[in-house]
């Protein structure tokens, strides 16, 4: 970076390393992703996207909430800046903070994760629609528990998982956390074709009831042993950075104390987010449960997951490898370096992610398509086009917000961070009850998406405000300027993939599988090619230096 101006910001977009260490974890990013569609292609097919799939899938789901209420913002946004200056200012290394770190976090996720099984019962009253519990749906209800039994010691594996991940990523190692949830993919899948085989698929009477004893083993004992690896293949990265692990008790006065001190508002911002996550679900499963056609957490998840993929290859990954530099400029009580370069960050992140999101519209029908419609999904794929075309508008104002905070937890501010989390989860509640009122169970699903577009709406407004006035500004005309002609490059790129859409429905309305992949390869085609050349001609620096590294990178 040539300046660290708070208005001009940086000449060049991310620093080359950053992007470097980037192009590690989104490759892992993308094959995990891609095993990961795999896995709910094989579980569409197998449940269906009704209120049988929402059994499984809403008990599937809890272990990754309750791990991310319990310790989640603990381990993902307080850890990497503590471990950074354990490591770079203790005498050892950071070597016995860290062991005392993991020691403390087993002891913690040993404890929970037994008192969450025995509770199972009382915490799916919490998380779903009251019609649950109802006589009508014993047994539903009944799977649904048993789900849980079976998969709430991955709160457990969840945790170790990621807290070992960001021991690496501290120590500079991206790409074994990014690379290592392929594995939980292909066991799934293992287990998903093995249910496929011995169970088989969900006919139209069974996408809305319960399940047999054996397949709710089979799936919920799979799905735990996927995490369980998941977590394992992580231990022999350790050593190979450099670290090698100890048990240590010897807690006090050891700087855990400052760690918890901040963890405090960071816990309490995730307990706010979960809490309005809670009412989604709880939203989300009335909506299966109110008719057979209507959508639900399967619809919701799923297309969350899928508009997601842009997120967790490009903005996760920058995010990442940056957020130790951030820290070390917070360190440094360097604010103009910090925020020049969460500025550098944030341009180079949307001149990959706006194309994209702009195109997800576009190509929706299709990509549901070749994803979902498969077996008992076949007649419902359908459902989840507008959920994913408005996750798109949603997860630009969800980017904004995301790499903002990164700069607040550089610099400790906590408690900032939570009482804009607060504003989030409260705008995300009020629409997401008010949207969905009244309403046909078929429209249940996209009505939760907008609300979530608009909590994260506003709460990308503020964070970014906030942020700018903490650090003397984040290159604010420099955003605007970069804002107008990437916002030209993607409307016109989006434009043409439109216009190729519209020539195909005239002249090429094949609905085989083969058909639908071509119908996809040249709307992606136009959209993403027309936007690599217009971002040349408007000299987007942002486009062209990623493009150079990559080109690079393939290069014999």
């Amino acid at each position: 970076m040539a300046e660290h101006g708070p208005d001009d910001g940086p000449e060049e977009a991310a620093e080359p390393s950053v992007v470097g260490s980037s192009a590690v974890m989104a490759a892992g990013t993308v094959v995990s992703r891609l095993s990961g569609f795999v896995r709910t292609s094989l579980l569409a097919a197998a449940l269906g996207t009704g209120l049988h799939a929402d059994i499984f899938n809403v008990a599937n789901t809890l272990p990754n909430m309750l791990y991310i209420l319990l310790a989640g913002g603990v381990f993902n946004a307080v850890l990497v800046p503590q471990l950074v200056r354990a490591i770079r200012n203790d005498a050892d290394g950071g070597e016995a903070y860290t062991n005392r770190v993991i020691t403390l976090a087993a002891l913690f996720l040993t404890a929970v994760t037994v008192l969450l099984v025995v509770a199972a019962p009382l915490v799916m009253r919490l998380l779903v629609n009251p019609q649950y519990f109802t006589h009508d749906f014993a047994a539903e209800r009944a799977s649904m528990i048993a789900f849980a039994r079976y998969c709430l010691p991955q709160v457990f594996f969840y945790g170790m998982f990621v807290l070992v991940g960001q021991v690496l990523n501290a120590r500079r190692s991206f790409g074994p956390m990014m690379w290592a949830p392929i594995a939980n993919n292909v066991i799934s899948v293992f287990v998903i074709v093995l249910y496929l085989l011995t169970v088989g698929t969900a006919s139209k009477a069974e996408q809305a009831g319960p399940y047999s004893s054996g397949a709710e083993a089979l799936l919920g004992i799979g799905s735990t042993i996927g995490i369980a690896v998941q977590f394992l293949i992580l231990i022999p990265y350790l050593k190979r950075s450099g670290f090698s692990y100890r048990p240590r008790f010897d807690f006090r006065h050891s700087g855990l104390g400052h760690t918890l001190r901040l963890s405090i508002w960071t816990v309490l911002f995730v307990v706010v987010n979960q809490v309005a996550y809670t009412v989604v679900v709880r939203l989300a499963s009335g909506g299966t449960a109110a008719g057979t056609d209507g959508t639900g957490y399967t619809v919701y998840s799923n297309a969350f997951l899928l508009v997601m993929v842009p997120h967790s290859i490009i903005t996760v990954s920058l995010a990442t490898a940056v957020l130790p530099r951030l820290s070390g400029y917070a360190a440094a009580g360097d604010l103009r370096a910090l925020a020049s370069s969460v500025n550098a960050t944030m341009r180079s992140t949307f001149a990959l992610v706006l194309p994209v999101l702009a195109l997800i519209p576009v190509v929706a029908p299709d990509l549901v398509n070749i994803i979902w419609a498969y077996g008992s999904a076949r007649n419902s794929a359908g459902d989840f086009v507008p959920s994913v075309s408005l996750f798109a508008v949603g997860l630009f104002f969800f980017t904004s917000h995301y790499l903002v905070l990164r700069g607040f937890y550089a610099l400790e501010q906590n408690r900032r961070v939570f009482a804009i989390q607060c504003v989030i989860s409260a705008v995300n509640i009020v629409a997401a009850v008010a949207l969905t009122r009244d309403i046909d169970p078929a429209d249940t699903a996209p009505r939760l998406v907008l609300a979530y577009a608009i909590s994260y709406a506003v709460g990308a407004a503020i964070s970014f405000r906030q942020l700018a006035v903490r650090t003397g500004g984040l290159g604010g005309r420099d955003l605007v300027r970069f804002a107008v002609r990437i916002a030209v490059v993607v409307a016109i790129s989006a434009g043409l993939a439109w216009l190729t859409r519209v020539g195909l429905d005239h002249s090429f309305d094949g609905t085989d599988k083969f058909s639908v992949l071509v119908r996809l390869a040249l709307m992606g085609g136009v959209g993403m090619g027309s936007y690599l050349v217009l971002a040349r001609l408007f000299r987007l620096t942002e486009v062209t230096e990623v493009t150079q590294i990559v080109t690079r990178r393939i290069r014999p």
